[in-house]
């Protein structure tokens, strides 16, 4: 087990060998704990061939869906029904044909008003510190089981975007991110890397060739978002043969 705020990078053969070995990791965190149970899932294209296994029978079956509540880490202020849509995806994928409705927890994007990034992020928040029963980060109490995080090309995670404030941001728990730093340019809110960090388990998945060149920087220890991401516990990084660097020895 990697010490705490330290990162350990597993190499895996394929896209596919990393959904299996993403799954097996949600399902042994799960079972870590006998009460309530938070996640936070990730958007992008790499999660997805994981939500699609942790629907079929041979995880299914191994997930307390009763006792585990879905939450976001960021999501774009587009309708619900719009294929850029994270949690929508995620829905899509397993959770509307497994989770209880009430264990679901979009950030709000359902009306014009909450298209407003800083007004979707304060109501994200105040439900996210209900759900945990305090205003206030306990590091002994971490408000998630497993975060789920991915890499894009500048090298940001969740929407904290190199250079933004929002990266900066220690107070908050979600944050308004009034323009994307790259495609899709839309309003995004974020969870922030103090609220990502409050987890028993942090697990990126890098996959595919296009993600060699940033992951390059980032293994060189460069100064951004997804290099600052880490668990306040146990940060995992599951990088596929593709995307790791020529050079790579772990």
């Amino acid at each position: 087990m990697a010490a705490s705020g330290e990162r350990r990078v597993i190499p895996v053969a394929d896209p596919a060998a990393m959904a299996k070995a993403a799954a097996e990791r949600v399902i042994a965190r799960l079972a870590e704990n006998g009460g309530r149970i938070a996640v936070c899932l990730t958007g992008g294209s790499s999660p997805k061939a994981l939500y699609q296994l942790l629907a079929t029978p041979e995880y299914r079956g191994r997930i307390p869906w009763d006792r585990v509540h879905w939450f976001i880490g960021d999501e774009r202020l587009v309708p619900r029904k719009d294929p850029l849509h994270n949690m929508s995806m995620a829905r899509q994928a397993f959770l509307d044909r497994c989770a209880p409705a009430a264990n679901v927890h979009p950030i709000p994007t359902d009306t014009a008003d909450l298209m407003d990034p800083d007004k979707s992020a304060a109501l994200y928040e105040n439900e996210l510190m209900a759900f945990y029963g305090a205003e206030q980060l306990d590091p002994a109490r971490p408000l998630f089981d497993l975060v789920l995080m991915g890499v894009g090309p500048d090298g940001h995670t969740a929407s904290l975007f190199p250079g933004y404030p929002a990266v900066e941001e220690t107070a908050r728990w979600v944050v308004g991110v009034p323009k994307a730093n790259v495609e899709p340019f839309v309003p995004r809110v974020s969870l922030t890397l103090p609220a990502l960090a409050s987890c028993r388990e942090m697990l990126f998945e890098i996959a595919g060739p296009g993600k060699r060149a940033i992951l390059t920087r980032l293994l060189a220890g460069e100064n951004l978002p997804a290099n600052r991401a880490r668990s306040q516990h146990e940060t995992i990084w599951l990088v596929d043969q593709a995307a790791l660097p020529e050079d790579f020895r772990g």
